[in-house]
């Protein structure tokens, strides 16, 4: 009977150091299996990083070309305002497929005029508000029928983010002695964290996700004052900067810029002369420093979207265009 039971025991313990093992080695390969799984993602995420600055790189190369033929005009009938479609990139890139097997690898993108859309610092220059331009910005909300009244505190929170230079206490020019100017007696003074995108705007009561998705497609935010290119804007962006101008006569405006784009700003005003009679020439423009390129890239089961600021200007030095990315943000 003793020798039952030992032999009972026997099995149980077998039974359960078995048991004991098969969680082990099944623990030790679900590890194995997340940090293959790991190690996977970790390269597919690189891969598609380099794959969107490749394709940045080519935008930017676009931008220059088109400079050289064209760096007094801008409009959307050139090539970098062609939008790419959803692009397979074959054997170019692995993505833990067998060499026999196609990628599911694919690009997509758009380069958008940042110039077409209202800039927020518009509203304000080195802290002091611009009158003028929050009543365009008042009128570009009513045109996509929000309250315009809200321009007014967004103008403010722009100037309070902008830097500025105020006299310290008990300082005067004629304080500032020989080969001291009134410059030097001045303080820096404390400045906000600046304003950088649209979606700042929901630190503003009034302001909700829903209304700062519409106006992403109507606002932007550059690093200086911009005017608009009339050759790209959109109409209720039109009828904001011309004071005294309807939607209908600014939809009228687009429809034959579309037909026949401005060659330059006097061939704008002058085709439009009874209706442009309050428009500034520093306002609109028909050329573009400022580009938006968005690009997406899919591969297998992920994607990553990112969007670029680029500018172009002239390069004094060499006397021929550059570009510069100043920023890059995934979407």
């Amino acid at each position: 009977m003793r020798l039952q039971r030992q032999q009972g025991v026997a099995v149980i313990t077998a039974l359960l150091l078995t048991t004991l093992a098969i969680t082990i080695v099944a623990s030790l390969f679900w590890q194995q299996q997340v940090q293959v799984r790991s190690i996977e993602n970790q390269r597919m995420q690189l891969q598609k990083k380099w794959i969107l600055r490749g394709a940045i790189d080519w935008a930017r190369l676009i931008l220059r070309e088109d400079a050289k033929q064209s760096a007094n005009v801008d409009h959307l009938g050139e090539p970098w305002a062609v939008k790419l479609a959803d692009t397979r990139l074959d054997q170019y890139v692995e993505n833990a497929r067998t060499d026999n097997d196609d990628s599911d690898a694919t690009l997509s993108g758009q380069v958008i005029d940042a110039q077409a859309m209202y800039n927020l610092n518009n509203l304000a220059t080195d802290g002091n508000i611009d009158p003028r331009e929050v009543d365009t910005f008042s009128r570009l909300l009513v045109n996509l029928r929000f309250d315009g009244q809200l321009a007014q505190p967004v103008a403010e929170m722009v100037a309070r983010t902008q830097s500025r230079v105020v006299a310290a206490p008990g300082s005067s020019s004629a304080e500032s002695g020989p080969g001291k100017s009134a410059s030097d007696s001045s303080l820096p003074e404390v400045q906000f964290l600046r304003f950088t995108q649209v979606d700042d705007l929901l630190a503003i009561n009034g302001f909700s996700p829903d209304m700062i998705e519409r106006l992403k497609g109507f606002v932007t935010v550059l690093p200086r004052k911009t005017a608009i290119n009339v050759n790209t804007t959109f109409a209720e962006v039109l009828a904001a900067r011309v004071n005294g101008l309807s939607m209908g006569d600014a939809a009228a405006m687009i429809a034959s810029r579309d037909r026949a784009y401005f060659r330059t700003v006097e061939e704008f005003t002058s085709r439009f002369e009874d209706k442009l009679k309050t428009v500034a020439a520093k306002d609109v423009a028909v050329s573009t420093n400022f580009f938006i390129i968005n690009g997406k890239v899919k591969m297998n089961r992920s994607a990553l979207d990112v969007s670029a600021l680029i500018e172009r200007a002239d390069n004094v030095a060499s006397t021929t265009m550059t570009t510069t990315v100043l920023w890059v943000r995934e979407n």
